[in-house]
């Protein structure tokens, strides 16, 4: 590499790392936002909290990337076109075409370390998140049930207490009060013990050796039943235990299955490495500064154009899930455009030698 090369490539990779820095910041301000407000409505315990707020923001900072090379570059060149170096360089031999060797090797850099992050980092990350999420909620909804304190269960129509627990770990001296619209069961046990179905959707209080006592409140009449064994069985939310989400699966699990869902998810991977490719073909051209122009005078225009990039992928997204379009035809049609657009602002800055006879 040349002199000139190793200085480009230095200005834009330390310009990359500052934006992506503080960019990655922001993210993890708003991911602890969100999951304390989780936490603090589902009743998440404080272990998890740390933990989740880090694998969140594994999973939601993979679009930083693309957009951290772009600023990266457009800021780097911008203060190189703001303090007369380009022009310098330009004065030496040193065209436009140049600057794709330095600004190349980060693209590349960055291109791999976003398909690392976006084919298997963040899946994983979404699916031990999704598992912590669903430990939590079914804690909360039920949870491992303590002597000596009141626990409240069933969406709070139910109410435990148990006096002590036996080597065994049985519960001794069961108290359980269910309330369903004005019918009301109070139950009494020598002993309890509970038991957890092998996919955690249900968990089953299984009463020895009592009395329940049926009724309404306000009539005197009441139904007395002696048990040996009574299960009351406490169903988790369908949307605890319900089926993973497409963001966990696999990359390889998704490029076998057909389903709209599934495709679209895949693509959405691939487009994300395939974007930090095209936004540093697009950045070189756009950071160029006229005249007197300030250093910050295309951020506004550059981040603009990420964000209608950005928002036509979501659209082919939103499309291939529908099935508007066909796979196809995909999510592929926003890069081709940005590439036709990057190839005309290059044409523009140096067109070729036919076009200037």
């Amino acid at each position: 590499m040349r002199t000139i090369d190793r200085y480009v490539l230095r200005e834009v990779t330390l310009s990359w790392l500052a934006v992506t820095g503080v960019l990655y910041a922001v993210l993890l301000s708003q991911q602890l936002a969100q999951v304390l407000g989780q936490a603090a409505e589902r009743g998440y315990p404080k272990e998890i909290i740390l933990s989740l707020i880090g694998l969140m923001s594994l999973q939601n900072g993979t679009l930083l990337l693309p957009v951290g090379v772009l600023l990266g570059i457009a800021l780097a060149l911008g203060r190189l076109y703001h303090e007369s170096e380009m022009a310098a360089l330009r004065a030496c031999g040193v065209g436009p075409l140049r600057l794709l060797w330095p600004v190349g090797l980060l693209a590349g850099f960055v291109t791999i370390l976003c398909a690392w992050a976006v084919l298997d980092l963040a899946p994983n990350a979404f699916a031990q998140a999704q598992a912590l999420q669903k430990a939590a909620i079914q804690a909360a909804e039920f949870g491992l049930l303590e002597p000596g304190k009141f626990h409240s269960f069933a969406h709070g129509t139910a109410v435990f207490y148990a006096e002590s627990t036996d080597e065994s770990g049985s519960l001794k001296k069961v108290f359980v009060e269910r309330r369903a619209d004005d019918h009301l069961e109070v139950m009494l046990a020598d002993r309890a013990r509970q038991t957890i179905s092998p996919d955690g959707s249900v968990h089953t209080l299984i009463l020895y050796d009592g009395e329940r006592f049926d009724g309404s409140p306000g009539n005197p009449a009441m139904r007395r039943v002696r048990f040996a064994e009574h299960g009351i069985p406490v169903r988790i939310d369908a949307a605890v235990g319900g089926k993973t989400r497409v963001e966990a699966r696999t990359t390889v699990d998704l490029r076998s299955d057909n389903s709209p869902e599934a495709t679209a998810e895949y693509q959405w991977r691939i487009s994300l490495p395939l974007m930090v490719l095209v936004l540093a073909l697009l950045a070189i051209p756009l950071s160029e500064l006229e005249p007197r122009q300030g250093r910050y005078a295309r951020v506004g225009f550059v981040i603009l154009t990420f964000f209608i990039y950005s928002n036509l992928l979501s659209a082919a997204r939103t499309w291939l899930e529908k099935g508007t379009v066909s796979p196809t035809i995909g999510m592929w049609w926003p890069h081709l455009i940005a590439v036709l657009i990057a190839a005309v602002l290059w044409w523009r800055r140096s067109p070729p030698a036919w076009a200037n006879r």
